[in-house]
């Protein structure tokens, strides 16, 4: 019994360690293992990820007979780095071997960087000699063996034996790609895709550069101007960094498609300092301040073609200071407008948070901080989207208070700017043309003065404010008492005159002063009932009391005067004896 029971125990021990190395070798096995590349249609994109192997050349001039048959080079698994430091003379080769898959339909190596100098995808031929294919900026898009917005490798599979694949590639910067493989089929189903982002992009840029130039020629506005050069450059940039650029605009241009995603974005960051001081005013507010972001939009103009000059592995190492700083020059003129009252800048800031964030999105990406993605790759066409019909109808509704204040402005010689009304001098000329048209038809017309007479009372029992609203009230009535025909002025703080075309009756003229004391008269809404205009009104017929506009509303000022204070009468008329003594 108990020799039975101690083998029951040691049979137990043993299945328990024959579980624990079990575990412990898969544990193992899970932690060396690489994935296993499998070209499945319904699973795609299908990445690399550590099914291939990479080594960095330090020479850039091995052959790929020695890549391919070396064993001293030390390989490394390609899961295990995700950015790959290039510069001018390195060059990072890629091995993968492509397993046995349907032939049913063609396959592609997809790199998703359109601003990769160069790739070579190397494959043997029957008699095992190395056949290459090449893409890249420093090469015609025309000439790739597919042209297409990022290099895009045809890649032969066989459904009997694997294949093997060489890769090699030059940038003059670090390299962080995700290859993937990708079928015909499921390419052109992401590229209509891709191609409705891009479109609407493009196209609301192309609209708004368009209606910001013809905004600029007809309103003769220089933020009009500013901007559509800015949404121009902004969109060549997007075209250049997406591949549109090099696929559609200059496909037989290698060195410019090179540098045209460092020169473009440059030029459209320089052309802010611009756009934004003309937005704000700025040579007005601050002409020092002015001149400052004139002379960085200048510094970038300098340093676009400077990046045309120096070696491809600089470039960036120019772009991104003179971005920061150019972006961060703009961006401050706008905090100090805005800290200092103007309306438009902050509204400016807000709409340009889209493109901000996705700005800095990008630059991570070029530092190689964060991988490509579809935020890396388009997120600067989603920002500006949103931002391009913001932006524009901030300028519309810039314009439109421009060309309110300036009509404001044009008016001032006629208009009192604190009621709307006509002054006395355009008061004046009404009365000369309506004295003249009595004259030639034999009409009666009339001409009163109207006087606040109980200002200094409101003035005592309300307070000084409520005895300066009262004329902007008053003004209210009698506008709301004349007819459309009619004029209505202010001659001075506290009097008005008015213009009543004729032909006027007798009972009309009679009954037109005491209309406008009782409409003064009525209670205001929101006010006590104590608070209400007493008006005097000294009423003339025209022309029978005179034919002298200026003789005329002399009278009249003195038949006001004349009143005592204490006077019950409101209204008075200007008898033809005063009008001849």
């Amino acid at each position: 019994m108990l020799e039975d029971k101690t083998m029951a125990m040691q049979g137990t021990r043993r299945w328990v360690l024959a579980l624990v190395l079990l575990c412990a070798s898969l544990s193992l096995t899970a932690a060396w293992g690489r994935s296993v590349l499998e070209l499945d249609a319904a699973r795609q994109p299908v990445r690399l990820l550590d099914w291939g192997d990479a080594w960095i050349d330090e020479t850039g001039e091995a052959a790929v007979e020695r890549v391919a048959t070396d064993p001293a080079i030390p390989w490394r698994p390609t899961g295990q780095e995700t950015s790959y430091d290039l510069g001018e003379r390195r060059a990072l080769w890629i091995r993968f071997t492509v397993p046995p898959a349907p032939d049913g339909e063609r396959w592609y190596l997809d790199v998703p960087d359109p601003s990769v100098d160069q790739v070579t995808l190397f494959a043997p031929d029957s008699i095992g000699k190395w056949q290459s294919q090449s893409a890249g900026d420093a090469l015609a898009v025309a000439d790739w063996p597919v042209p297409h917005r990022h290099p895009l490798m045809p890649v032969v599979v066989s459904a009997e034996e694997p294949r093997k694949y060489l890769l090699r590639v030059r940038n003059a910067h670090s390299f962080s790609a995700p290859l993937a493989f990708v079928s015909e089929s499921w390419l052109n189903r992401h590229e209509q895709r891709t191609s409705l982002v891009l479109g609407i992009y493009f196209g609301l840029a192309g609209l708004a550069a368009m209606l910001a130039a013809l905004s600029a020629a007809s309103l003769r506005d220089r933020a009009y101007a500013f901007y559509a050069v800015t949404v121009a450059l902004m969109g060549l940039t997007q075209a250049s960094m997406t591949g549109i650029a090099g696929l559609h605009l200059w496909p037989r241009w290698p060195l410019w498609n090179d540098a045209s995603s460092i020169v473009l974005p440059i030029l459209a960051v320089g052309s802010l300092p611009w756009f934004f001081s003309a937005v704000v005013s700025l040579p007005e507010r601050s002409p020092l301040m002015h001149r400052m972001l004139s002379a960085l939009g200048m510094l970038s103009i300098v340093a676009a073609a400077g990046a045309m000059l120096v070696e491809p592995s600089h470039r960036f190492w120019l772009m991104v200071p003179c971005i920061a700083l150019t972006a961060s020059a703009s961006t401050a003129a706008l905090v100090w407008a805005v800290r200092r009252g103007d309306r438009w800048g902050l509204w400016l800031l807000l709409a340009s948070l889209p493109v901000v964030l996705a700005s800095a999105l990008a630059i991570a990406h070029a530092a190689d901080l964060v991988p490509a993605g579809f935020w890396t790759l388009h997120g600067m066409q989603v920002g500006m989207a949103i931002e391009l019909p913001l932006v524009l109808l901030i300028l519309m509704l810039r314009s439109q208070h421009r060309r309110e204040l300036a009509r404001r402005m044009q008016g001032l010689d006629r208009i009192d700017p604190a009621t709307g009304l006509i002054n006395e001098h355009v008061f004046r000329d009404r009365l000369l043309r309506l004295i003249a048209i009595s004259q030639r038809l034999k009409l009666r017309s009339a001409v009163l003065l109207v006087q606040i007479a109980n200002v200094e009372t409101i003035r005592e029992q309300f307070g000084p404010r409520s005895a300066a609203e009262l004329p902007l009230q008053v003004a209210g009535r009698l506008i709301s008492a004349a007819r459309e025909i009619d004029s209505v002025a202010r001659l001075a703080e506290h009097r008005f005159g008015v213009l009543l075309e004729g032909p006027l009756t007798a009972e009309e003229l009679a009954a037109a002063g005491p209309r406008i004391v009782a409409r003064c008269l009525m209670p205001y809404k929101g006010k006590p009932m104590e608070w209400v205009a007493q008006v005097r009104v000294a009423q003339a017929l025209v022309p029978m009391d005179g034919t002298d506009p200026d003789v005329l509303l002399g009278e009249l000022q003195v038949l006001l005067a004349s009143v005592p204070g204490d006077s019950k009468r409101a209204v008075f008329t200007l008898q033809r004896a005063v009008a001849t003594s």
